[in-house]
């Protein structure tokens, strides 16, 4: 019997229509076989970390599933690569990029996956709106909270509100 586990998923954009692209791809995961109550964060704008390039508009999504963490993955990696996604060198500028951030409770740290994600709790721009949509989370590093005051240099503002509800069709 398969049962549901929670997985929070960072999405980010920084080329074409970074807004779309994001609602975009929450409406296809929030309609993926296996995947059921998507919610989708606010959407915030952010300077690249480690990277060149304009900035990113980013959001999280979480969402309840009863596909395996590597079935997570490859649905993530359908719908960038549907987006037209492509990853000419390391931090790449990107039409899409879907990161699996958390599955339930597991830590999985294979070649193509690191469950929970190794570098979210020191980005602002997955940290905020990962509290907007679990404000009580907490991490291994610490609370949601904690971690966020650990990153105030990074700067992150809010976008206006786009009609983001991944249910809608």
């Amino acid at each position: 019997m398969n049962h549901s586990v929670r997985c929070y998923v960072g999405m980010g954009a920084n080329l074409g229509d970074m807004q779309a692209s994001l609602a975009q791809a929450a409406r296809t995961l929030a309609h993926a076989p296996g995947i059921a109550g998507l919610r989708l964060s606010p959407f915030y704008r952010s300077a690249p970390v480690d990277a060149g390039g304009p900035d990113y508009i980013n959001a999280v999504a979480v969402f309840d599933t009863v596909l395996a963490p590597r079935a997570v993955l490859a649905l993530l990696q359908e719908t960038e690569n549907a987006h037209g996604r492509e990853r000419p060198y390391r931090n790449a500028p990107r039409t899409l990029d879907l990161d699996l951030l958390l599955y339930g409770d597991e830590k999985i740290d294979t070649p193509d996956l690191t469950v929970p994600h190794p570098r979210m709790h020191q980005r602002a721009f997955v940290l905020r709106p990962l509290a907007d949509l679990a404000p009580c989370l907490r991490l291994q590093q610490g609370s949601l909270h904690e971690l966020l005051d650990a990153c105030s240099d990074q700067l992150i503002e809010p976008m206006p509100e786009y009609g983001n509800d991944p249910q809608a069709s």
